[in-house]
């Protein structure tokens, strides 16, 4: 059997994102393991799809209702997301010429469905191609808000929430930023090396490195061929994939060497290890979280970097699963579960699988986990509450509708505890606050809580 194209896993991986609760990049890493004569490049090409098509999509629906003269709807979902691919090819891949694109959309419409679809595909392609570019994307009207949902390709409702919290002025470079493909960006292991140990390392492999511009352990990379798990410096343990503002956040807890920490949802143990590092890997970090699969994967990983001191623990943060502690912590970061509306350019299905209901749960389980979180610091101790959204409702009103009902914790201002360096990020009301469009990272919020 002919091996499949990376447009061909494209789409089928595109097939399977029209149920909500599936995730692109889970899919990509099943399809790579599948097959793994796979060169770099392609995998390269199939991922750039992917995300594109996913970043674009109410766009690229928006251009194709311009070229078609029957209802949308009537249009099958595998039609429409070879629609989807070959445009994006078009519209945004300065290097596929028009040509390639039409022609592997015309071939997978022929191995898919009857010959008058292939035809269909290809006369509405082609047409799209003889169409000049700035026709391809709406026109200012009296609905602005309608405007920049189609012409930066997010749902009504999310413009419509930044709009009102942020102002109209902020929301356009918010959505384009938003938008752009994302740096890699990695942590130095403070326990085998420094930033520069590291971009010495990462030279040797070909690897451009700067340093990022607020935390003082990460490095942008650049040139990197393949993936970033490959190469010996990684598998030395020099170093972990996070982002700049998660590695922030561990700075803010202020952790020391031979204190007992938790990390109450502790995902794939990125803060955990960091916070490892920090401790000069002398004390305690317990990590729990609900999913046992990733425990496991975070096992390797803390071995790979040389971290003794983390404990996985598996269980629901809000079931029985914190009931065994017999201690208080001095510190307890609860990086909470939150609509992802700031690391929108790294997961860009979550600005189609989210909508305003969700926030609203969410907001409702946040507060639930920091007040079952205060009960277990112990007194003096501080809590770190941690979201990777832009959002009001999880954020300073999560901190708000938590201190009405704990009147034995109080606000810590991060201004007058925080790294010099990190004093840029934090407001007027002592919370970090990170945005895309100025900051040039992840969109994150954090507030610092001390137990009387």
């Amino acid at each position: 059997m002919k091996p499949p194209t990376p447009r061909d896993l494209a789409l089928a991986i595109l097939m399977t994102t029209e149920r909500p609760d599936v995730s692109p990049d889970l899919q990509l890493d099943r399809r790579f393991r599948a097959h793994p004569h796979l060169s770099e490049l392609d995998r390269a090409f199939t991922v750039h799809l992917v995300q594109g098509v996913m970043r674009w999509k109410l766009r690229l629906d928006w251009v194709i209702r311009q070229f078609v003269r029957f209802p949308f709807s009537k249009i099958q979902p595998g039609v429409l997301n070879i629609l989807r691919m070959s445009l994006y090819q078009i519209m945004f891949m300065d290097r596929v010429p028009d040509s390639a694109a039409v022609d592997e959309a015309v071939r997978q419409a022929k191995s898919m469905f009857p010959g008058h679809v292939a035809g269909f595909v290809n006369g509405m392609l082609r047409q799209v191609c003889r169409t000049d570019r700035d026709r391809l994307g709406p026109r200012p009207g009296q609905d602005t808000v309608a405007y920049l949902s189609v012409l930066h390709s997010y749902p009504r409702w999310m413009v419509e929430k930044w709009v009102r919290e942020l102002g109209m002025g902020a929301v356009g470079p918010l959505l384009e930023a938003g938008n752009r493909v994302p740096d890699l960006i990695v942590r130095a292991n403070a326990r085998k090396t420094d930033r520069d140990g590291l971009m010495a390392c990462l030279k040797q492999e070909g690897i451009v490195a700067t340093p990022t511009e607020f935390s003082p352990a990460g490095l942008r990379l650049d040139g990197l061929k393949g993936s970033a798990g490959k190469g010996g410096c990684f598998g030395r343990g020099l170093f972990q994939v996070q982002g700049e503002a998660a590695q922030i956040c561990s700075y803010l807890l202020e952790p020391e060497a031979g204190e007992t920490i938790l990390d109450l949802c502790a995902g794939l143990g990125g803060k955990s290890s960091h916070l490892a590092e920090l401790m000069e890997d002398r004390g305690r970090v317990i990590s729990l979280d609900i999913h046992l699969g990733r425990l496991i994967s975070m096992t390797d990983n803390f071995r790979r970097l040389g971290l003794g001191i983390i404990r996985p623990v598996a269980g629901d943060a809000l079931g029985e699963a914190t009931a065994p502690f017999k201690c208080r912590f001095d510190r307890v970061l609860v990086d909470a579960p939150c609509s992802g509306l700031g690391v929108l350019s790294k997961h860009p299905d979550g600005k189609w699988n989210r909508d305003e209901e969700d926030v609203k749960r969410l907001a409702r389980l946040q507060k639930r986990l920091l007040l079952r979180a205060a009960d277990l610091v112990a007194g003096g101790g501080r809590m770190l509450y941690v979201t990777c959204t832009i959002s009001k409702e999880e954020n300073e009103g999560v901190v708000e509708a938590f201190l009405e009902e704990r009147r034995d914790v109080g606000l810590q201002d991060l201004s007058e505890v925080s790294p010099i360096w990190a004093r840029p990020l934090i407001d007027a009301r002592g919370f970090l606050r990170t945005y895309p469009h100025v900051h040039g990272i992840e969109g994150f919020f954090a507030a610092l809580f001390v137990k009387n």
